[in-house]
C-alpha cells in the first residue's frame, strides 16, 4: 500500500510556530546571564537557594554536625561548622556569581549564581 502524506501549508505553520514557542520557553528558563544573583547550598539532605539581597542564617546539617551559612549585606560566607581546621570558615565570604565556599569534612558547598552587576576582570583571568 503506497500511502502518500501531503504537508499542507497550514501544518508548516503550526510546526513553525510549535519550534518558536519551545525555543522561546527554553532560552527563558536556562538563561541565568541577567538572573539576580542567588545563593545554592548543598548538603546531604538537598539543595536550597536563597536571594543574595537577604540576609538570613540557614543551619545545613551534614554527617559531621551543623553547619551554619550566613547571607548578609550580599555577601554568604561560612560562619560555623564542626569541621576540625575550618578551613571553611577562614574562606570569608563571597558575593561574585562563579564563587564558592565548602566545607569539605561535613560535604556543604555554597556556590554563587546569577549575574553580576559588576563587569570587572577578575585576577584569574589575566
Amino acid at each position: 500500500m503506497n500511502a502518500k502524506v501531503s504537508i499542507k501549508p497550514l501544518d508548516i505553520v503550526v510546526i513553525v510556530l510549535a519550534v518558536a514557542v519551545i525555543a522561546v520557553a527554553s532560552i527563558s528558563v536556562y538563561d541565568k546571564k541577567n538572573a539576580a544573583p542567588e545563593v545554592v547550598i548543598t548538603g546531604q539532605d538537598g539543595e536550597w537557594i536563597y536571594p543574595l539581597k537577604e540576609d538570613r542564617r540557614v543551619e545545613v546539617s551534614g554527617p559531621i554536625g551543623i553547619t551554619v551559612v550566613g547571607i548578609h549585606d550580599g555577601k554568604v560566607c561560612i560562619e560555623d561548622s564542626p569541621c576540625p581546621n575550618k578551613t571553611c570558615v577562614a574562606a570569608g565570604g563571597i558575593s561574585e556569581p562563579g564563587q564558592w565556599v565548602a566545607c569539605l569534612p561535613n560535604q556543604v558547598f555554597v556556590r554563587v549564581e546569577g549575574s553580576s552587576n559588576d563587569k570587572q576582570i577578575d585576577a584569574g583571568v589575566y
